[in-house]
Order: structure tokens, then sequence, then C-alpha cells
């Protein structure tokens, strides 16, 4: 049985994100874990904290009951707000095979602007496959 660590925020209901996941169950991912890290909702100059877990909690059970109508087993949690911290925080309690890191387009990204890619396979020894909304996912990763 694989298990794919899906991170992903508002990218969630990306057709690039949809993509790659049924390229997964079709080489055999049955399980799923989702981490949508509760990275700010600017306000101007400041954020709300409580406003921004709100609305990664509802684009997660949104996109669990998307993963549950493809006959997977997915779960899923709110993470802290930088996607490192939320994936190692996901992983101290499973075993995955793979990340995929679910990105908006380069040049509005705040996560590629960040390098949050490299960080990702710096922070953990399992592959980290990043896909980009708005850009073909590169076949057999990242």
């Amino acid at each position: 049985m694989s298990t794919a660590l899906i991170v992903a925020n508002q990218t969630l209901p990306s057709q690039a994100l949809a993509d790659a996941i049924a390229e997964r169950i079709r080489s055999g991912f049955t399980v799923f874990h989702v981490v949508v890290p509760a990275t700010p909702v600017a306000k101007g100059l400041t954020w709300d904290e409580d406003e921004s877990r709100r609305e990664a909690e509802e684009r997660l059970q949104t996109f669990l009951d998307q993963l549950s109508s493809l006959g997977v087993e997915a779960t899923g949690e709110v993470g802290d707000k930088d996607p490192v911290a939320a994936v190692r925080d996901a992983l101290r309690s499973r075993d995955m095979d793979e990340i995929v890191l679910s990105t908006l387009p380069p040049g509005i990204s705040r996560w590629l602007g960040r390098d949050v890619p490299s960080q990702l396979r710096g922070a953990v020894t399992i592959p980290v496959t990043v896909v980009n909304e708005g850009v073909a996912p590169p076949r057999g990763g990242a």
C-alpha cells in the first residue's frame, strides 16, 4: 500500500493537482494524507490567523470529500503556516512514500519564492514532487 502526503493550500481544487493524484492512484497509491498549511490571508498589512485556519479547514474538508469519492483512504489536517514545519509535524506520526507539494504558478507562488521545494528536500528523506498550477506536471517526479 503506497501512501502520499499532499501539501497544498490555495491549489487544492487545481487541475494540476487532480492530475497528479489521478496518476498516483493509477500507479497504486491508495492512501493520501493532506496537509493544508494555514498560510496568512492578507488584509492590508495584517492577517487574521483564525480566518486563515478557518479557510484552510474548509478547503481541506472539500478536498477530502473529493478524494474519498475516488475510492481512496483520505485523511488530513490544517498545519503550521510554514509548509516545511507543517510537513515535519505530519511526518512525526505517519510513514509516507512521497510528498506532493502543490503551488501556485512560478512568479505568483510565495512558496516557490521562498524555495520551499528545496527546503523540503533537505528536511525529509522521501521523494518530493512539485506540481505547479498552470504548469504541466513533470513525468516521474520533480
